[in-house]
């Protein structure tokens, strides 16, 4: 469905990403993880079509990103990118029947069926109580799981999310990748997603794709690429990868003082 192709891209003379091939199925769910500073939102803006590669392509159900509108990619698509800012007074469903623009006529207003979506995407984040509540004057983790209604009301058949879970306490950083991972596997939605908590990657990712100072240096199942092997040389900390006992996908665990100084402080345990 998505086909990154020999990818180049950066901001002015500032080089970030080089030589990124990756393609993600229909219905997949795909994480990008890596260090700070190595790319991952770079790769998310590209495949949004907010920033040009500098050399390569992207292909969206075959055609090329460049030549879709924005307002037919809006449609096929829905980004939630950190630095989304909202400061202005709207209520949060006011924020949320945003995501219905790409579908509304050019001429003419919201339909009952927009209103009627826009309420199911509040329920199922949690925040059908805060309807009413202005979008300045909540949490952050309110925002964040506002943010991504308005990606789901926007019904796409690609989310891509940049750190969804921040922000959010355990038990929604739970829920949001609970509800994330069954309309991927409901509704056969394809999900790209930046995490950066390495054990709910491996939880809910079906492939993982390592980005190290702008390169792809890893990508498979998460049982193959959370090796401790891996984590050290790209994050450059020691860590004992094992199994989860309960869902047996990789689980990754530090310690206190296993580093030291927090650089590469030795060989891989």
């Amino acid at each position: 469905m998505i086909a990154i192709e020999d990818v180049d891209a950066g901001y002015g003379d500032q080089p970030v990403l080089q030589n990124v091939t990756l393609r993600v199925a229909r219905g997949e769910f795909v994480g990008l993880i890596g260090p700070n500073g190595c790319g991952k939102t770079t790769l998310l803006r590209v495949l949004s079509g907010v920033l040009a590669p500098s050399r390569g392509q992207v292909r969206l159900q075959g055609a090329n990103l460049r030549d879709i509108g924005r307002r037919q990619l809006a449609r096929t698509m829905a980004c939630l990118l950190q630095r989304f800012s909202l400061d202005l007074p709207f209520t949060v469903r006011e924020v949320v029947l945003m995501g219905r623009s790409p579908h509304l006529p050019r001429i003419g207003g919201e339909t009952r069926r927009d209103f009627e979506l826009v309420q199911r995407a509040m329920g199922l984040t949690d925040v059908s109580c805060l309807a009413d509540r202005s979008i300045t004057e909540i949490s952050g983790g309110e925002r964040q799981r506002v943010l991504i209604a308005m990606c789901l009301a926007q019904e796409p058949d690609v989310l891509l999310l940049d750190e969804p879970t921040s922000h959010l306490d355990i038990r929604h950083q739970v829920s949001i990748l609970d509800l994330i991972t069954r309309l991927n596997r409901q509704t056969g939605l394809t999900v790209v997603a930046v995490l950066h908590d390495l054990n709910l990657a491996a939880e809910y990712c079906r492939r993982l794709a390592v980005l190290d100072r702008g390169r792809l240096q890893a990508l498979g199942p998460p049982e193959d690429v959370l090796t401790t092997e891996m984590i050290f040389r790209v994050y450059g900390v020691n860590v004992l990868a094992q199994r989860n006992p309960i869902s047996d996908k990789p689980l990754v665990v530090i310690s206190a003082g296993m580093n030291h100084s927090g650089d590469h402080a030795g060989a891989p345990r």
